[in-house]
């Protein structure tokens, strides 16, 4: 098999085309990536945002720290590279990153923080507000055809996600050394029920199959890959599959800086993740799921202040260890 993922058009699977959903049933039970085309998204919406975060990585370090995300568990603001680590990885991720949420009000979780507004970029949040309600738009028709073909009513997950925790990255790779370190982002899952990707055409992107090879993601065009994540996975029983997934530089092409932007579905910090099959599942909240999963890859205690030492040094909590670095 040269390419895992199956490209769909998704009016075809929204207008219920057999061969379309039943590519669609097959490739969330065997693997969890597909890619949609025939999406909606706006292209210029897409260029306008890929040119916002391009401009917000070029800034000084000096200038993006100050939107550091320290204080909300990495869940609003900049990211530097050397902090997120997959799990079980002891390697840090060659990226920075911004992470960007939805607009909210008193009618959302007080847990569910609000977005940092960049100055030194003009339409940045403005760009990036818009992307992530269109996203959510496609994230939610995405997990109506899920719900649909797991014999649920289409509208079985809006409920948890009409007023959730997503979130949307934009990611800065820059050029690495490919001989001593060609991973940019380790293999890990995602944490959240779907992910959406955007700008997946740069290459880069590789998927593990069932027979332990690395398959790399080549999607057309303006094409957005989707995948499920381990919240979905978990309430399931594994009917839908978390895939590994990891980004790396190829050793025989020159190493160049690469950017892509991944919308994270997540459900209300509030909603109770168990099985759609069990009844007697008690499940687990969203909430305590994310941030358990946050400690794991060591964005939850990012840049906690060390008041014995008086120093500002970056305190992060991995699963097993406690690790401080200055």
């Amino acid at each position: 098999m040269n390419n895992l993922i199956p490209e769909l058009s998704f009016k075809e699977i929204e207008k219920g085309d057999t061969l379309s959903i039943n590519l669609l049933k097959d490739a969330l039970s065997n693997h969890g990536f597909f890619s949609i085309t025939e999406h909606g998204l706006s292209d210029n919406l897409v260029d306008d945002c890929y040119k916002s975060s391009k401009e917000f990585f070029d800034l000084d370090y000096d200038i993006k720290n100050t939107y550091s995300s320290v204080g909300s568990k990495g869940a609003r603001g900049y990211t530097p590279k050397g902090i997120e680590t997959a799990v079980g990885e002891k390697i840090a991720d060659q990226k920075e990153f911004w992470h960007h949420g939805p607009v909210i009000d008193d009618s959302f979780d007080k847990k569910i923080p609000k977005n940092l507004i960049i100055h030194q970029i003009p339409n940045f949040n403005e760009n990036f507000d818009t992307l992530y309600s269109e996203l959510h738009k496609i994230g939610s028709r995405v997990l109506s055809v899920i719900a649909l073909s797991l014999g649920l009513e289409n509208d079985y997950f809006e409920p948890w996600i009409k007023k959730g925790n997503s979130l949307l990255r934009s990611i800065h790779y820059p050029p690495v050394d490919s001989e001593s370190n060609p991973h940019r982002a380790r293999a890990h899952e995602d944490i959240n029920l779907i992910t959406l990707l955007i700008g997946a055409e740069e290459g880069g992107l590789e998927v593990l199959s069932k027979d332990g090879n690395w398959l790399k993601v080549a999607p057309s065009s303006k094409a957005i890959v989707c995948n499920i994540g381990d919240m979905m996975q978990l309430v399931t029983d594994k009917k839908l599959k978390s895939t590994t997934h990891r980004v790396i530089q190829d050793k025989k092409s020159e190493s160049k800086p690469r950017y892509s932007i991944p919308f994270f579905l997540h459900p209300a910090p509030s909603i109770n993740l168990k099985s759609i099959y069990r009844n007697d599942d008690i499940g687990i909240l969203a909430d305590d799921f994310l941030n358990q999963r946050l400690k794991e890859i060591k964005l939850y205690w990012y840049g906690y202040y060390d008041s014995i030492t008086n120093n500002n040094w970056f305190h992060w909590l991995g699963s097993n260890s406690y690790t401080i670095f200055r």
